[in-house]
């Protein structure tokens, strides 16, 4: 596997101060129920959901649990017209730089509206998409990913399976936005998990890959949204267990990515879970008002 490159979204973007607060970015929902979105894949098998921006469109938006703040496309930004404002620091998987910026006023997802969002400006070809829809749009609500019938769905928490249909429900806590999972073991190993929609793969720290003492299974490069890359190794975890849930034969890729640091999760072993393990399952729920994860196994 030497030479291997994956193209995988930032599992955290963040922001210096000029960012949209959590009470600027609450959606204008009175009016509007929890909805069914038909979603796309990109070329990575991420999902991504039709988006309107100050009444144009639909756009499509990647869906990215692991990302803080909501991105445009360079290209979009100047299609709309958007002014563009001051540069701001963005942390990626693979790095730390600088971006543009530029104002949103109105962002529409299906029948919700959020207002006034400074969203940092990427490169469409390193995106995959005209952009990406991070936790800063999702705090007050909950994520529903159907794999089955390859749907999203976005609401109050309260509009949701009011009988309690999940199979697993974990308790989660909250850091910078991102809902962070404590009581998974990686072979035994207690490891923190972060639930990345934006990655195809799953990102483990060097922590991880010490308690786990993986020799070199095969190196790669890391690609993010940012452009900038990041070398890799690869490492096989025979399960993940997640209090009752369990996930066997994890392709976890090693690396020293800024993303940790910045969730302060660099010094014990922790893991951004991507797609191909999240497939597993039927469906996943990320409820961001309660701080929980919600689980439906297959069959």
């Amino acid at each position: 596997m030497t030479g291997t490159a994956l193209a995988l979204a930032a599992a955290l973007i963040a922001h210096s101060a000029i960012a949209a607060t959590p009470a600027q970015s609450v959606p204008d929902d009175s009016d509007a129920a929890s909805e069914i979105l038909q979603a796309q894949p990109d070329a990575d098998d991420r999902m991504t959901i039709g988006v309107a921006i100050h009444g144009h469109g639909p756009y499509q938006f990647l869906i990215d649990t692991g990302s803080q703040n909501t991105v445009l496309s360079t290209a979009l930004a100047s299609a709309l017209g958007l002014r563009i404002g001051p540069s701001t620091k963005v942390i990626s998987l693979a790095g730390v730089g600088q971006a543009n910026t530029a104002r949103v006023e109105s962002l529409d997802v299906g029948g919700r509206t959020f207002h006034d969002l400074t969203v940092p400006l990427l490169q469409d070809r390193h995106i995959g998409a005209d952009g990406i829809l991070g936790t800063d749009s999702l705090q007050h609500q909950r994520v529903v990913l159907d794999f089955d019938r390859n749907t999203i769905q976005i609401g109050d928490p309260h509009d949701f399976d009011r009988g309690g249909s999940y199979e697993i429900t974990v308790r989660a806590r909250k850091r910078s936005g991102q809902l962070i999972m404590t009581q998974a073991t990686i072979d035994g190993i207690r490891t923190s998990v972060v639930i990345d929609t934006g990655s195809s793969s799953t990102i483990g720290n060097r922590a991880l890959q010490r308690a786990m003492r993986e020799r070199k299974g095969g190196s790669g490069v890391l690609t993010s949204v940012t452009g900038q890359t990041l070398p890799i190794d690869f490492g096989l975890a025979q399960k993940l267990k997640l209090e009752s849930l369990e996930v066997a034969n994890v392709l976890i890729a090693f690396a020293d990515a800024p993303a940790f640091e910045a969730l302060h999760l660099e010094k014990r072993p922790a893991i951004f879970l991507g797609m191909r393990e999240l497939r597993a399952f039927r469906r996943v729920a990320i409820d961001f008002t309660t701080r929980k994860i919600l689980f439906d196994l297959p069959g």
